[in-house]
């Protein structure tokens, strides 16, 4: 699925933690990686940017138990979602090493013993798991974990343009099944999730996004080396698709320059009709009429024992 592992940084390529100072007020900030636990400044990293987002979470494998723990004893108001790939021998078997759903539920155990509310499990669905997605969300949902979802991409920061789904209906199949479990549920959260599980549908359909993108507007994508990009799905990393560097400029500048306006254009046309949680949670926000109005259709659907309609 990605192939950052296969393209690791030195301490010395990457930005020090003191850049995030120059961020902007957040409305929400996600740590993600690679795997940001391998960092031994993640702690001040985190408490940098608590400062100033509203909401932070921290993507990470799991498997680092101890050393995971150790740093959110400081840091219980950050969110956590460790990425599980399916049941265990599935997800081992993607994550290429043994244990590692082991490692994974006793990270998120001892998280949710230490009294974090905002820890969940996120999965990325392919051809190879698609089958586990149904019984990876219930095991969720018995320990009261969050559940997140996500499909395959190609982009220059997976370092992989070869992934694609070619057991189509398979994955379609699996979703569907999770958007009625996730609309038959009290928890309006999980109503709008179901939403964001059919724009997965959508993708893995090969059709246009459900919502435009707005990509370098709502949101932005701060590289290891201070580079803003619109997002972390473009196809390339060149200077083209940054709109400046964080260790040069300042972030307000690098926002209001005239090549941060030459990529907003560019997103309007970007065919790669993405629907990752980062560009969709806003444009869902943004245009939450639409959003709403399936749900609640799809909801009385549910209520009713129907199946839930595009």
């Amino acid at each position: 699925m990605c192939h950052i592992w296969k393209h690791q940084t030195t301490r010395e390529q990457e930005f020090e933690p003191r850049l995030l100072k120059k961020l902007p007020r957040l409305r929400f900030a996600n740590i993600t990686g690679g795997e940001p636990f391998l960092r031994d400044d993640i702690s001040e990293i985190i408490a940098i940017v608590k400062k100033v987002s509203s909401r932070v979470v921290i993507s990470t494998n799991g498997f680092l138990t101890d050393t995971i723990v150790s740093t959110m004893v400081k840091h219980r108001d950050v969110g956590v979602r460790v990425s599980v790939e399916g049941m265990p021998h599935t997800n081992d078997v993607l994550r290429g090493k043994k244990h590692c759903f082991d490692h994974s539920l006793r990270t998120l155990m001892e998280l949710k013993r230490m009294g974090l509310r905002d820890i969940g499990i996120a999965i990325t669905v392919s051809d190879r798991n698609a089958s586990d997605v149904l019984n990876l969300y219930r095991t969720a949902s018995v320990y009261g974990f969050e559940f997140a979802t996500a499909a395959v991409h190609n982009s220059y920061y997976f370092h992989i343009h070869d992934n694609r789904i070619t057991k189509k209906q398979e994955v379609i199949n699996a979703l569907s099944h999770l958007i009625t479990a996730l609309l038959r549920t009290n928890r309006p959260k999980n109503w709008y999730r179901a939403y964001f599980n059919y724009g997965l549908i959508n993708y893995v359909s090969g059709k246009p996004r459900l919502l435009p993108c707005r990509a370098g507007t709502d949101m932005f994508f701060l590289d290891p080396f201070g580079e803003i990009r619109p997002c972390n799905g473009m196809a390339r990393d060149d200077k083209a698709s940054s709109m400046g560097n964080l260790n040069e400029e300042s972030f307000a500048h690098i926002w209001n320059s005239s090549q941060a306006q030459k990529l907003r254009e560019r997103v309007k046309t970007c065919p790669r009709n993405c629907w990752m949680i980062g560009t969709a949670a806003p444009a869902m926000k943004r245009n939450i009429v639409t959003p709403t109005i399936w749900v609640v259709r799809n909801k009385m659907n549910s209520i009713w024992a129907k199946q839930w309609v595009p």
